[in-house]
């Protein structure tokens, strides 16, 4: 007993060496070590996974559900996760993880619900739904389900035809090309302090 005592002590100390260090490079232009990255995208994927399983996926094909999705997606999403036709964007190249390219990937609607909603942390991925209703949230997943395979005109005409984005202010007063406000904080009785970053 006290071999195995000894021996978790020695282990604990070696793991609190190591975090003090500060050997580990955090920097997000360097990768996570090969076992380190995958640890982590077990770890995310399970999390995920388990937490995302009950969520109720309600009737996603409205037209105008997606429609309003689609000007949320332009006003948050597109710069880190890209329109069709879209190699890059400025903020994305040094995203670590990079974001998933929604133009090209389909991802289950739970997943997309419970990531935009909560965030990931350690990942650049804000919690939109400290700032943004369940409502709000399932017309951004209708849109990026619809997403993939869409021609770049089909989306610039989509995002055209949104309505514009209520729940963010802009912090000079001025809409974006698409009618959407950028910047400070939403209107939200719950949480009128919270912000979003882009």
């Amino acid at each position: 007993m006290t071999r195995i005592l000894i021996a978790i002590a020695a282990i604990l100390g070696g793991i609190a060496a190591f975090v003090f260090s500060g050997v580990y490079d955090v920097g997000a232009d360097t990768p996570h070590w090969p076992i380190t990255r995958k640890i982590i995208e077990v770890m995310r994927d399970r999390a995920i996974a388990v937490r995302a399983s009950d969520i109720r996926v309600p009737d996603l094909s409205s037209d105008q559900l997606i429609l309003k999705g689609a000007g949320q997606y332009a006003a948050m999403c597109v710069g880190c996760h890209l329109a069709p036709d879209t190699a890059e964007s400025e903020i994305r190249p040094g995203l670590y993880p990079q974001p998933p390219n929604l133009s090209k990937h389909a991802l289950d609607p739970q997943t997309v619900f419970w990531v935009t909603k909560h965030g990931l942390k350690m990942s650049g991925m804000p919690a939109w739904g400290l700032g943004h209703d369940d409502a709000t949230i399932w017309s951004i997943v209708a849109f990026v389900q619809k997403l993939p395979g869409m021609s770049p005109q089909q989306y610039k005409d989509i995002v055209a035809k949104a309505p514009p984005d209520e729940e963010m202010k802009a912090v000079d007063g001025k809409a974006d090309e698409h009618g959407h406000e950028h910047g400070a904080a939403p209107a939200n009785k719950s949480n009128p302090g919270a912000g979003h970053s882009h």
